[in-house]
């Protein structure tokens, strides 16, 4: 039994209800002469950026019955790849609809590919068309990439392109909402694209076939990936379309110089907050005059985004940077400190699904 404000409550006759992006709590009082308790809660959507070394892996446990992880990066960097694994599993337990975003396949995005698919599981995979190649002497690697080629070629892949569509990725139904999703690139008829598929089939880099991913999450911020694209595929990109405002960006290939976001594009997507990855510290872009967290330093990056804010934790302690973020009355979550929220701006598009 618990008593608020005065009344009595008991814990059994409880109902909690999904309903949409919504949980609806339902409380029956003891006494009959009191009124029952309603409590509306907003599911948030959370977005965790995993500290893995020079290496990229992230996942979205989204606000609706979708759950996505971008890329696989878990041996660049000692001890996480267990704890990794259990978070994403627990994470995704409750979610039915479950996917696999792949932006390249160099070897830091694709690192521990075999096990992930053994022990989470990849239902849908998604990744641009293409017939990369690659040989290395590393057998793990060399694994990990013929795994990678088996889910591209096989009957669980489906190819990302410039305004592609999908239910339940950015189409919703009667069923349930979408994940909010959207490709931005590539346009598969563009020459300089056509060309990196080419290179990447002759076994050279594949960091230009990267698609640019974003997620939108309805009123409370968008997030944008470019997984390695470097600037000159950027500035392509940038001259094919508009580009709405973003919340956060992750900056392409894990902040160095050599993928910097052109100032044209910057200029366009206005990013509240740019996340540096753990390129050499000699080899990053800092990005000067935008806010930005650097993930050397600040490790795991936890966003929760709900209710026209994205709130920031970091793995470290110690981390501290103003970042352009407010402070909110927050505590720790899941071990992680809290930096402060971002609020989002107002007239800032979502795509509607």
């Amino acid at each position: 039994m618990t008593q608020i404000g005065g009344i009595n409550y008991i814990h059994c006759p409880t109902l909690i209800v999904e309903f949409g992006m919504l949980i609806l709590t339902i409380v029956s009082p003891l006494s009959s002469d009191k009124d029952w308790q309603l409590t509306i809660m907003k599911i948030m959507s959370k977005i965790k950026s995993f500290s893995v070394g020079d290496g990229d892996m992230f996942y979205i446990r989204h606000n609706t019955d979708n759950f996505t992880v971008i890329d696989c990066c878990l041996y660049y960097k000692d001890d996480v790849a267990n704890d990794i694994i259990n978070e994403i599993k627990r994470e995704c337990s409750d979610k039915n609809i479950t996917r696999f975003i792949s932006t390249h396949s160099d070897d830091d995005h694709i690192s521990g590919l075999v096990d992930f698919k053994k022990k989470v599981g990849i239902n849908n995979f998604y990744c641009v068309d293409n017939e990369a190649t690659k040989k290395t002497t590393n057998d793990k690697a060399q694994k990990d990439f013929d795994c990678y080629c088996e889910l591209r070629d096989g009957d669980k892949a489906f190819y990302l392109y410039k305004g592609c569509k999908r239910k339940w990725m950015n189409m919703s139904d009667d069923q349930r909402k979408s994940a909010g999703l959207h490709c931005l690139w590539p346009e598969t008829d563009n020459d300089f694209f056509k060309s990196a598929l080419k290179k990447a089939k002759d076994g050279e880099s594949p960091n230009n076939i990267s698609p640019a991913i974003r997620y939108s999450v309805d009123k409370s911020g968008s997030f944008l990936w470019l997984g390695d694209m470097e600037t000159d595929m950027q500035e392509k990109m940038y001259l094919s379309q508009d580009f709405d405002s973003v919340t956060v960006l992750f900056a392409p290939h894990h902040g160095r110089d050599s993928g910097h976001v052109p100032a044209e594009l910057l200029k366009e997507l206005q990013p509240q907050l740019i996340i540096i990855g753990e390129a050499p510290s000699k080899n990053l872009n800092y990005y000067q005059g935008y806010n930005t967290i650097t993930q050397n330093t600040a490790g795991d990056i936890l966003f929760d985004a709900v209710d026209g804010f994205v709130h920031v934790y970091v793995s470290n302690d110690d981390y501290d940077t103003e970042a352009g973020l407010t402070t909110k009355t927050h505590n720790e979550v899941e071990g992680m400190n809290y930096l402060g929220s971002i609020t989002i701006q107002k007239g800032e598009k979502n795509e509607k699904s």
